[in-house]
């Protein structure tokens, strides 16, 4: 297995835990927070926007392309009231509750910033994962290391909200 290969297995798996987190629930169930300690724990439907949005924003940055969520109109689909630019780090309790979106939305986004992402990494090939892509760490980000970091968030984000699923008692 090449290291692209490794690369669009570990996102495929991204998709497919994200998109089973997200099946069939209702916009209110996608948006409803889990009973937890606290009362701002993030809900399913916002976790799959935000590691599509990562993954977007990311992935984009390095390929040198414009994000879906722009180039393909999604953010006009979505609606919401965040800036174009706005992936979700960082966002408020209050920010969290703007991000709404039937399961079919959020799939057909996922699956598309998803393609775009085999895309590129298919075509890679090994020395490519060796170039710098971010000089603002010590050390330097290389794009592998990019990649890889992308990938985890995303499988972080799929099993949070496959277990904020669980939480809703489904």
């Amino acid at each position: 297995m090449s290291p692209a290969e490794l690369l669009v297995e570990t996102y495929g798996r991204v998709l497919e835990n994200a998109l089973a987190a997200a099946d069939g629930l209702s916009p209110e169930q996608l948006a409803q927070r889990p009973v937890s300690a606290r009362d701002d724990a993030n809900p399913v439907g916002w976790l799959v926007w935000h590691l599509a949005r990562v993954q977007d924003d990311h992935v984009a940055g390095v390929a040198g392309h414009e994000q879906v969520w722009t180039a393909d109109g999604w953010a006009r689909r979505f609606d919401l009231p965040l800036d174009d630019a706005d992936i979700g780090y960082g966002h408020t309790t209050d920010e969290v509750g703007v991000v709404r979106a039937d399961a079919d939305l959020l799939g057909g986004y996922l699956r598309a910033v998803h393609a775009r992402s085999v895309a590129y990494l298919s075509g890679l090939a090994p020395e490519d994962l060796d170039r710098v892509v971010d000089e603002r760490w010590d050390p330097p980000v290389t794009l592998g290391v990019r990649l890889v970091s992308v990938g985890d968030d995303g499988t972080q984000h799929a099993g949070q909200a496959a277990y904020a699923r669980g939480l809703l008692g489904l």
